[in-house]
């Protein structure tokens, strides 16, 4: 049940107060507050970008609802501060507000209205933008990046770029726009950003040219990106072998959805996380053959929210049938 702050009089001594009582609230009871810096900006004739601030302090926001009009059309992890919103129709104004849930399921309110109308659709438009123009770019203290780069051409028009680090679109804008400020990154951090130019038809250009840039130290330079608390144990299925994996996600601005699970020193797998990321604690098996007595060394690391890979986790040694 939702608890609702209702003003009572209270007597101290001769005086009387006015006491809101939701301020007793447990922080994850509390409301949280509208979202701001939203901004909608089309991707194609059929997406719209969506982005927004990410919010700090009490109540943790572990949820983002983006409403389309009144109507939700996604739902991302809290950690996250960008959406693309597809299946909408070409040359249409859209609204758009988010909204974000705290740990305790309260919904707080929406934010300011923001519109982004699509562009009309092309028929039979296969052929790409052109590679966009070298990029350069400048640090702008130690959580962000000014970038600039040429202009990509296009029969139809380009209607919007993606700003790629490490493979990893981690910013959009219009395509009236070569420079765009690139936020949550982190201090003394080595990053190489290329960019994508993207038309009416979702037809995607080959990547410019990678500009790469250092943020300054600071207070947080990267330490505890590995995963912690790391554990490998092994198990015997159906006559196979498999290693469970346990860990605690690493703390960063954003959530974190991809892993790379090393075995004996090479990658093994990828883990990706099709739905909600886990932020507590995260939890994967994944076979090794048939073989008992046989020791695996076995470490993981995070893919950061910046695009960056994270430090390893500490190495556990395992051996089937034990």
């Amino acid at each position: 049940m939702r608890l609702v702050p209702v003003l009572v009089p209270v007597i101290c001594g001769s005086l009387f107060l006015t006491v809101a009582c939701g301020q007793d609230r447990p922080p994850e009871l509390r409301t949280p507050a509208a979202p701001v810096g939203v901004t909608a900006a089309a991707g194609s004739a059929t997406t719209v970008h969506v982005m927004w601030n990410r919010a700090s302090g009490k109540p943790e926001v572990t949820r983002y609802e983006v409403y389309r009009g009144t109507t939700k059309v996604k739902d991302v992890s809290g950690g996250e501060h960008m959406v693309d919103v597809t299946g909408l129709a070409p040359s249409t104004t859209y609204v758009f507000t988010v909204r974000a849930r705290s740990a305790g399921g309260v919904l707080g309110p929406p934010s300011r209205r923001v519109r982004a109308t699509t562009p009309e659709a092309v028929a039979t438009d296969s052929r790409a933008p052109s590679r966009p123009g070298p990029p350069q770019g400048t640090v702008a203290g130690s959580r962000a990046v000014q970038l600039s780069w040429g202009r990509s051409a296009d029969d139809r028009g380009v209607v919007s770029y993606d700003i790629l680090q490490g493979g990893s679109k981690v910013h959009s804008v219009g395509g009236g726009q070569t420079a765009a400020v690139v936020t949550g990154l982190r201090p003394g951090t080595r990053y190489s950003f290329t960019v994508r130019a993207r038309d009416a038809a979702d037809n995607v250009s080959p990547a410019s040219e990678a500009v790469r840039l250092t943020t300054p130290p600071g207070t947080d330079d990267g330490r505890g990106t590995a995963p912690a608390r790391f554990r490998a144990t092994t198990r015997r299925t159906d006559g196979a072998y498999y290693i469970d994996l346990a860990w605690v996600p690493p703390r960063a601005d954003g959530a974190i959805t991809e892993y790379e699970i090393h075995l004996d020193g090479q990658v093994a797998t990828s883990l990706v996380w099709g739905g909600t990321a886990p932020q507590d604690r995260a939890e994967y098996g994944f076979y090794v053959g048939r073989e008992a007595g046989v020791t695996h060394r076995v470490r993981i690391r995070a893919k950061l929210p910046d695009g960056t890979w994270g430090g390893f986790s500490a190495e556990r040694t395992v051996t089937t049938g034990r």
